[in-house]
C-alpha cells in the first residue's frame, strides 16, 4: 500500500491542538513538509517543533485567524507567494457555540457561513491551480457526524456543516479529472477540549454532572469509548495518500460506530 507522502506539502487549520494537530502528525509521519494554521503564535510554534522531521521534512506556520476573513486572506496570500507548492488542504475550523436553533441570532449564520464555507472557497481557490498543475491533490475537510444525523442543541452547525458537505461534493465532482480528490471527515465524540464543552453544556440542560453526561455519551457508542484524536488524524492521511486515490466524495464518519444512518 503506497501512503508516501515525501515531496509533499500539506496546509493544515485548527492546528495546534485536537484533530489538526493528529492529522498534521501524521501527515508529517508519511513524509509530507506541514504547514499549520491556527490564530495562536506561541502553540504554533510548539506544535511545529513536535512534528516528525526524520525525513528531512521541512515544516512551516502561518498565524491566521479564521474569525477574520480579511486577516486571513492577507496572511495566506503572503505564505503562498513564497511558497506556492500545496499538495494537501485540510480545512478544519472550530464549531459555532451551541443552543436551540430556534434562538439563534441571524449573524450567528452568517459569521460561521463565512468561517467555513467562504474561508474554505478561498483557500480552495488559493491552492487548486497548483494541484492540477502537479495532477495531484487532496483536499480534506473536517466537518461533522451532523452532515448524516443532526446533533440536538448545536442547530447552526448542524446548518452550516451540511452545507459545507454539499459544497464539498460538488466540488469533487468538478476536480476529480484533474487528479484532485475531495472527502469528509465526519468526527463522532472525540476525546478533545471541544468534547469537555458539550459536557458542560449538557450537564446544565439535563440536570446532571458532567461525569453523568460523559459516562450517558460513551455508552451511546457501540465501542463503548470515545474517539481518539490520533484515529480521526489517522483516517485523513490516508485519505491524503496515494492509495486513496480513487476515493472521491465521501463522507466518512470516525465516531466508532454510533452515526445510526447508513
Amino acid at each position: 500500500m503506497n501512503l508516501d507522502l515525501t515531496g509533499k506539502t500539506a496546509l493544515v487549520c485548527g492546528s495546534t491542538q485536537g484533530i489538526g494537530l493528529a492529522a498534521a502528525n501524521e501527515l508529517a509521519s508519511l513524509g509530507a513538509n506541514v504547514t499549520l494554521i491556527a490564530r495562536n503564535e506561541e502553540k504554533l510554534r510548539d506544535a511545529v517543533e513536535s512534528l516528525d522531521n526524520s525525513l528531512g521534512q521541512l515544516h512551516r506556520y502561518v498565524v491566521a485567524d479564521f474569525s477574520d476573513h480579511a486577516q486571513l486572506k492577507d496572511a495566506i496570500g503572503n505564505y503562498l507567494r513564497l511558497c506556492p507548492e500545496v499538495h494537501i488542504l485540510i480545512n478544519n475550523t472550530g464549531g459555532p457555540a451551541g443552543g436551540p436553533i430556534i434562538e439563534a441570532d441571524t449573524d450567528q449564520f452568517v459569521k460561521t457561513f463565512e468561517m467555513h464555507l467562504v474561508n474554505n472557497q478561498f483557500l480552495v481557490q488559493s491552492v487548486v491551480p497548483f494541484m492540477k498543475r502537479e495532477g495531484f491533490g487532496r483536499i480534506v475537510n473536517i466537518i461533522s457526524t451532523s452532515v448524516k444525523q443532526p446533533i440536538v442543541g448545536l442547530g447552526v452547525s448542524n446548518t452550516i456543516r451540511g452545507a459545507v458537505a454539499s459544497w464539498a461534493k460538488t466540488l469533487s465532482l468538478e476536480l476529480g479529472e484533474f487528479g484532485i480528490t475531495v472527502n469528509n471527515v465526519l468526527p463522532g465524540y472525540t476525546d478533545t477540549a471541544r468534547l469537555e464543552g458539550v459536557f458542560t453544556m449538557r450537564a446544565k440542560s439535563w440536570g446532571k454532572t458532567e461525569e453523568e453526561v460523559a459516562e450517558q455519551l460513551r455508552q451511546s457508542i457501540p465501542t463503548r469509548r470515545f474517539v481518539q484524536p490520533e484515529e480521526t488524524g489517522a483516517a485523513v492521511a490516508f485519505l491524503c495518500s496515494p492509495a486513496a486515490a480513487s476515493i472521491n466524495g465521501i463522507n466518512l464518519p470516525v465516531d466508532g460506530g454510533r452515526t445510526e444512518s447508513l
